[in-house]
């Protein structure tokens, strides 16, 4: 294989690299638009659907909640137990430093009045919303307290979320894990694999924490980043194809100026043994091509021209007369 040859071969393999790369790069950016508008689609469903009772999404706490039921509202009857409240660390809220705060609530009736409630007992964690942090993120906040009393709570399911591994002071966690937030908060009870975001409450209070914002419905960027992916896939694929070409071409050009090549001897065999010609075998020399005919150069330019009749003019008058 000839160099132009084997850089070609290189720049077409790294052309198919590059291109089999920015591929897999766009289909993830293109699963990743499909993920984002499953997850619109849930939530413009479920954000102004009716509620319903608690107990017709989850009616057992081993249910897990799934990504079809997320910020579907419902309603549960219980109670709070404020002495519990924990607040969530490093939250930001419109951009706006914050603590969520989580206070547990105990459930007496999820089913609406319905014959068999199955989760009666069981210990939510509730979002009521946010506040600001303290002067500098170190002081005590209180926020404020809910009602007292038998409670009407309407509010969204949300997934749990996984356990921090970061330590956090006490009353105060770094994720919502309804496990890890009755720990903090020091309530015991069997809990739900959900935790439920504040939409309202009866009977209500003079003063609730800041209302969180809903979620966001913009597409973002991925189906145009996919659409990047894949033209610099072609692109790159494309551009490595017609530089190899390039490099062939190059060399077939060269080699044509060149003439061909000199011809090596053939092996010569005696005895059995094949013998390779040496360096004092005469090769034969590869045809030269003719040389361009030495043709020589006139004189250009008007003065000359007159120079020369001139001169021929006066030889002319000078040669000698035959006496006729």
């Amino acid at each position: 294989m000839s160099p132009a040859a084997r850089r070609a071969t290189g720049l077409l393999l790294i052309g198919l690299v590059l291109a089999v790369t920015c591929t897999l790069l766009g289909r993830w950016q293109w699963n990743r638009h499909v993920w984002r508008e499953g997850a619109i689609a849930v939530v413009e469903t479920n954000w102004s659907a009716d509620p319903v009772p608690l107990d017709r999404v989850l009616d057992d706490p081993a249910d897990t909640l799934t990504d079809a039921d997320v910020w579907r509202r419902v309603t549960v009857v219980g109670q709070y137990e404020p002495a519990g409240t924990v607040l969530l660390r490093n939250r930001p809220v419109g951009g706006t430093p914050a603590y969520h705060v989580l206070v547990p609530f105990v459930v007496s009736d999820a089913s609406a009045g319905g014959p068999a409630d199955t989760l009666a007992g069981t210990v939510l964690v509730v979002d009521r919303g946010w506040v600001p942090l303290g002067a500098d993120g170190s002081a005590d906040v209180t926020p404020p307290a809910p009602p007292t009393g038998t409670v009407t709570l309407t509010a969204r399911l949300r997934h749990d979320e996984p356990a921090s591994t970061r330590s956090a002071p006490a009353g105060q966690v770094q994720a919502i894990s309804t496990s890890d937030v009755l720990a903090a908060g020091g309530v015991p009870g069997e809990t739900l694999d959900a935790y439920l975001a504040l939409t309202s409450e009866e009977p209500p209070v003079a003063q609730l924490p800041g209302q969180l914002p809903p979620p966001s419905t913009d597409p973002g960027s991925h189906l145009s980043y996919a659409f990047q992916w894949w033209t610099f896939a072609l692109g790159g694929l494309v551009a490595f194809g017609i530089a190899a070409r390039r490099e062939l071409q190059d060399e077939r050009a060269e080699r044509d100026v060149e003439g061909p090549a000199a011809v090596e001897p053939a092996p010569v065999t005696v005895d059995g043994v094949e013998l390779w010609p040496t360096r004092d075998t005469p090769r034969t020399a590869a045809p030269r091509r003719p040389a361009a005919p030495d043709v020589p150069r006139r004189r250009g330019g008007r003065d000359e021209d007159l120079e020369d009749a001139l001169i021929d003019a006066q030889l002319g008058d000078s040669a000698p007369s035959d006496g006729r």
